[in-house]
């Protein structure tokens, strides 16, 4: 019965407005999913995983880079088997036009095959990663109802974002012409949350509603804002070892992630994913020179695990002993 009400789900979700065929795409609704597709590894339940998952990571700079990450933390917390079922990297991208290509209009770079859907249509995806440019669009809802339809157990993760420009304007593109002047440095820690705030609201609703439309939460959210914003605050305090200021976090003024980001992220997709903590977990090799330091490391893996138990969208839930 909850087979028939889960495809049920889809075929309106499918068949709304959110889930329309962009115009001038070749892509049709799909048949149905394959016999015995999908991993037995259930959405519903809130168990540690131990069990090596199957990840496909979609999205941009800001986010393909987790797929080498998270399989190294994987293997460094005694998961052998943990598989990167493929990357999409489409730079600049939102969610949709990861989702339409090789079609996307006004994409004159994009890859030759869009390599998430056929891994999904085969069945072969336990977890699906998605990153927006920052604001959440309907790209999640289109992946998330393919991925469900050949994988009823598929989990689809949304990466909550640090503000590119440290101020939320909910404008896409983004305007780029502020990076010159943009000083991550001169941020308040009140200044960010009030922004952070706003921005997490929105994506949480966003993500809410597309799990309303499915009819279960298989849409997660993996809180790398939350985290992110919890280190700048150890920072401004001197609490984070090796990092002095806020500014080393990133790679430019528009906020590309430098390793110590780039690591927390891995560890916030960790836990969410594999519904376990990355506190004790050994450093990655991404954490070279002066962030190569014990202390920040696991000063990072607390606020990760932290941000993901509190978080109501996580899919992780801690009972007190």
């Amino acid at each position: 019965m909850e087979r028939i009400i889960l495809l049920l789900a889809l075929g309106v979700a499918i068949a709304s407005p959110g889930f329309a065929q962009p115009a001038g795409s070749t892509d049709a609704a799909p048949p149905g999913p394959p016999p015995g597709g999908g991993s037995e590894e259930a959405a519903v339940s809130v168990d540690p995983i131990t069990k090596g998952l199957r990840v496909f990571t979609v999205g941009h700079s800001f986010h393909v880079w987790v797929a080498p990450i998270l399989f190294k933390i994987a293997q460094s917390a005694g998961i052998p088997d943990h598989q990167i079922a493929g990357v999409l990297d489409l730079g600049g991208s939102t969610v949709l036009d990861c989702w339409n290509v090789p079609n996307g209009k006004g994409r004159t770079q994009q890859p030759p095959a869009n390599t998430a859907k056929t891994a999904l249509m085969a069945g072969k995806v336990d977890v699906l990663t998605l990153s927006p440019i920052w604001m959440p669009d309907e790209g999640i809802d289109k992946f998330a109802a393919l991925g469900l339809l050949y994988n009823p157990n598929i989990r689809i993760t949304v990466q909550e974002f640090w503000l590119p420009n440290d101020t939320y304007e909910p404008v896409y593109p983004l305007d780029v012409g502020k990076k010159p002047t943009v000083d991550h440095n001169a941020a308040t820690i009140p200044e960010l949350r009030k922004h952070y705030e706003a921005y997490f609201h929105d994506v949480d609703n966003y993500v809410r509603n597309v799990n309303q439309k499915l009819g279960k939460d298989a849409v997660l959210i993996v809180p790398v804002g939350q985290a992110t914003l919890a280190l700048r605050e150890k920072i401004v305090a001197g609490q984070a070892p090796g990092i002095e200021t806020q500014a080393e976090l990133f790679r430019d003024p528009w906020g590309h992630p430098t390793a110590p980001l780039e690591v927390l992220s891995g560890y916030c997709h960790f836990a969410v994913i594999y519904r376990r903590s990355p506190v004790g977990l050994p450093m990655p090799p991404e954490l070279e020179g002066k962030y190569r330091n014990e202390a920040l490391n696991r000063l990072m893996q607390e606020l990760a695990w932290d941000a993901v138990i509190h978080h109501p969208m996580s899919g992780v839930k801690v009972t007190a002993p």
